[in-house]
């Protein structure tokens, strides 16, 4: 067996873990029009890509789900990502959350349509998510019964530490509201959300970041936050290479550069 078959045939198997079938659907649906895009997609980015170490399947698929919702042009692919989370072990309350999160750093409108998706595939499945409604802030009992603003301040210095602090301390004489709406909003309200850990929520905010490509700035202060709050810096590389996948090389370079400086000031 030569190497190129060998990684199609690696491709395959976690392909179907990932599909929960066998043929894979994307050789079938491309086979009459682009049968080698269909086995460079199996072999790149399932056999070489999906293959590697430091991520499991589950929390790939949360970076392809955050990635895929937050640029908000590939419908299909979300929707099979979001199956496929589902298939590997992530339950339907995370993937809702995960969409939810998605209004802090896409927009309501990225988050909407997630849900969307997520409801067409819900009622696909058979799957009766019951809503929940008023969800109390997880955590301590004292961060649970703070106002917004104070249970906001906390996450934020929990999550992102001084690099989140500086960036609020440079909006106070621009745009201070800005600042408070994404300490209410942002951290407040969403972080503070069950249902999602805080390591899976930076997981996530990295990989939509990294797909968006224009936040260098924020990208950099949630790497930050994703090894303040458990992270591995081999996580936090592998997140970026795995976003290649969905958004190309050119931002998966700039994030890893990104990344670069982030450990560098880390070492300091």
């Amino acid at each position: 067996m030569n190497h190129s078959s060998t990684r199609h045939a690696i491709g395959l198997d976690l392909l179907a873990k990932i599909e929960g079938q066998r043929p894979a659907a994307l050789e079938a649906s491309l086979k009459d029009i682009a049968p080698d895009l269909a086995r460079l997609a199996i072999e790149f980015a399932y056999g070489d890509i999906y293959s590697r170490p430091h991520l499991d399947l589950r929390q790939r698929q949360l970076a392809t789900a955050g990635a895929l919702a937050a640029l908000g042009h590939a419908r299909p692919q979300l929707k099979f990502h979001l199956a496929g989370a589902l298939n590997v072990g992530c339950k339907p309350q995370e993937l809702v959350e995960l969409a939810i999160h998605m209004a802090v750093y896409a927009g309501f409108p990225a988050a909407v349509n997630t849900v969307l998706v997520l409801k067409e595939l819900f009622e696909e499945k058979g799957i009766r998510l019951q809503p929940a409604q008023d969800l109390a802030p997880s955590g301590p009992a004292s961060l649970r019964s703070s106002s917004r603003f104070e249970r906001g301040w906390a996450g934020l210095q929990a999550i992102d530490g001084h690099a989140g602090e500086r960036v609020i301390a440079a909006l106070q004489d621009i745009a201070p509201d800005l600042g408070r709406y994404i300490l209410e909003f942002g951290f407040g309200d969403v972080y503070s959300r069950p249902g999602l850990g805080l390591l899976a929520r930076e997981l996530v905010t990295v990989a939509a970041l990294t797909a968006l490509g224009t936040a260098a700035a924020q990208l950099k202060v949630h790497m930050h936050g994703f090894l303040n709050v458990g992270g591995t810096r081999e996580q936090m590389v592998e997140t970026v290479t795995h976003i290649a996948v969905y958004a190309g090389f050119p931002a998966a370079i700039n994030a890893a550069l990104l990344a670069k400086e982030v450990m560098a000031e880390r070492a300091d």
